[in-house]
């Protein structure tokens, strides 16, 4: 396993990158679709946070791979194999979800975690084996260590009292945010910025293809119901609109050119945790709307339009934040 070079031309996401992310999705579908029941029901506050720290693992273990791809990818057997098993994890998360929404029981989500990060942990291994730069590799040391670690203390949480499990959590989230800085402190990964631009673009793109099922599946099954076609037709036009602006906003700006360094990739790549949730967040808002329209969810107008327009409205800012802010004419 050979880093890959930082200046690499023509770099671009490979097939399997793509399958990744698809498999990823799923746990981003049932995310949004916790949310949906949560804040259908009224229950606003712990959907919410049940949402942020289920969409934290789903955003994070997907972050990890990524970076570590795109300065380590050589697509060899061993590295293939490794990552169907963080595929597989995912999959055990995403099933993991309904539990942790509707019982806070995490085991299921947190065995799927762990199959991911240990995954992931055995390449930054195999990446510390091969590097021939004491520096890389002992970079690549201490990722390994480090995932070790916390996925300790993942495991652990499970025997944890129920009501100090969330701020075990937001530890452990703290903990898992330190590795990459404390990891690249002397010797940063030769991650490609093009590549990292394009990958996170493309799972915006499949983050708002989410959101534009969620919200047709939502009109549909309302019209089935209750064919109230002059209600839905707004909410699903708006949604669309919505969707496609939060597209458009998202591309006006390139910004491969600013993740020079990790001084402003590591925030950049960190806030797209926002990002990627108020995405997704749009889409369980639009559902939410409609089944208000409908008479099927138990909250006011004024409760199903805000959870439309918050998520849109973080989405605006942190993409100002990190994109349109720097765009000069």
């Amino acid at each position: 396993m050979v880093a890959r070079a930082r200046d690499e031309e023509h770099r671009a996401a490979t097939p399997l990158e793509l399958f990744f992310d698809l498999c990823f999705v799923v746990a981003v579908a049932q995310a949004g679709a916790r949310l949906v029941h949560a804040l259908a029901e009224g229950h606003t506050g712990t959907g919410i946070i049940s949402y942020l720290f289920v969409f934290f693992g789903i955003w994070w273990a997907w972050m990890n791979f990524s970076w570590f791809a795109s300065a380590y990818d050589c697509d060899d057997v061993p590295y293939r194999v490794l990552t169907l098993v963080q595929m597989a994890g995912v999959q055990v998360y995403a099933a993991g979800v309904p539990r942790a929404f509707d019982k806070n029981d995490w085991t299921i989500a947190v065995l799927g975690y762990v199959m991911m990060r240990l995954a992931l942990t055995t390449q930054w291994l195999r990446a510390a084996r091969s590097e021939e730069d004491p520096g890389a590799a002992r970079t690549a040391r201490r990722y390994a260590i480090g995932l070790v670690i916390c996925q300790l203390g993942w495991v652990a949480l499970l025997f944890a009292p129920e009501d100090s499990r969330k701020w075990l959590f937001l530890i452990l989230v703290a903990a898992e945010l330190s590795v990459p800085p404390i990891a690249e402190r002397n010797t940063p990964t030769p991650w490609h910025p093009h590549h990292i631009a394009e990958r996170y673009g493309l799972f915006t793109v499949i983050v708002l293809g989410e959101t534009i099922t969620a919200g047709t599946v939502a009109v549909q099954s309302a019209l089935d119901e209750n064919e109230a076609l002059d209600e839905l037709l707004p909410i699903a036009a708006g949604g669309l609109l919505i969707v496609f602006a939060a597209w458009w906003i998202y591309f006006a700006v390139p910004i491969h050119e600013r993740l020079s360094s990790n001084r402003y990739a590591i925030p950049w790549g960190y806030g797209h945790y926002l990002i990627f949730a108020s995405a997704a967040a749009i889409g369980a808002g639009i559902e939410v709307a409609v089944e208000q329209a409908v008479g099927k969810a138990h909250v006011s107008t004024t409760a199903a339009a805000a959870a439309v327009t918050v998520p849109s409205a973080v989405f605006l800012f942190v993409v100002w934040l990190l994109h349109s802010r720097h765009y000069k004419r």
